[in-house]
């Protein structure tokens, strides 16, 4: 099996780690963050993600590998529907298939140059400030919203620690496939851990009143959007076809934004405010 060949594989199992993960995030959100042995399984999950994550990240690009992180989606959904015992309804379906084929078409159009440089100082340094900015505001806004859309933006503060600390795993793989550990960046290492670690604890503190769905979408699309945006800025991608490649991604994130907002809307009526759906609401849902 070819590298492309496992980094597929890697990617599938990355990501059904995530959405497994996701489930016992929101149990561990649904008894108040109590519990040892909630904890120890949402973190075991997560970490076995990321380590496949990383794994993957040797074999393919960063496009590649975050195009099929999406799929994460995909699996939460019937692990949902077995937990909750509803069916899978054809609309929910629809909108996480849109979801998917919009980020795949997206980042499928990504380009890397043949010699992706490595990330050294300052660049490291500028990549972490921005991004804790971007962080430190979402989080900002997310304390001074209610419940539901606080869940929405911890969950895009979390798809951003995640997407940039994937793009700092891969400069630090890139330097040291170029010239061992002395190549890597001490700092970059760090970054690496502190936007894991971070991405992880926000995207806990987004499971509370929104249910499973909204926050899992909201990291499931921030994640690869920002490490595709950034993956152009430290490994000079691009997209294919010029502008005709351009006008095809604007059209696939439109095909993105209607999943989304169609995954949202279900999250918000499959979780009224005890954390329970009727069963009215899920009769709704599963149809």
């Amino acid at each position: 099996m070819g590298t492309l060949g496992w980094a597929v594989a890697f990617s599938v199992l990355s990501a059904a780690s995530y959405a497994a993960a996701a489930i016992a995030q929101e149990r561990l959100a649904e008894h108040g963050q109590r519990g040892w042995s909630r904890w120890a399984t949402a973190l075991l999950l997560t970490g076995g993600g990321v380590v496949l994550h990383v794994v993957a990240l040797n074999f393919g690009t960063v496009a590649v590998v975050q195009a099929l992180g999406t799929l994460t989606l995909l699996f939460a959904l019937p692990i949902a529907a077995v937990r909750y015992g509803t069916r899978v309804g054809r609309a929910a379906w629809v909108d996480a298939i849109l979801t998917v084929v919009g980020l795949a078409l997206i980042l499928s159009l990504s380009v890397e140059s043949s010699e992706p440089r490595v990330l050294g100082q300052p660049d490291d340094r500028y990549l972490a400030l921005i991004t804790l900015a971007v962080v430190a505001v979402l989080v900002l806004g997310a304390w001074a919203s209610g419940p539901r859309v606080r869940s929405v933006l911890l969950a895009a503060a979390a798809g951003v620690a995640f997407g940039i600390s994937s793009v700092l795993s891969k400069a630090v793989l890139a330097a040291f496939t170029a010239g061992g550990v002395g190549a890597v960046s001490p700092f970059a290492g760090v970054a690496v851990l502190v936007f894991a670690t971070g991405g992880y604890v926000l995207s806990q503190l987004s499971y509370g009143r929104a249910g499973m769905a909204a926050p899992l979408a909201t990291v499931s699309v921030a994640n690869p959007i920002v490490a595709a945006i950034a993956g152009v800025v430290v490994f000079g991608e691009g997209f294919r076809f010029g502008p005709s490649g351009l006008a095809v991604v604007a059209f696939a994130a439109t095909v993105m934004t209607v999943g989304v907002i169609g995954l949202a809307r279900r999250a918000a009526a499959e979780s009224p405010s005890d954390g329970r759906a009727d069963s009215a609401t899920r009769t709704d849902i599963a149809t």
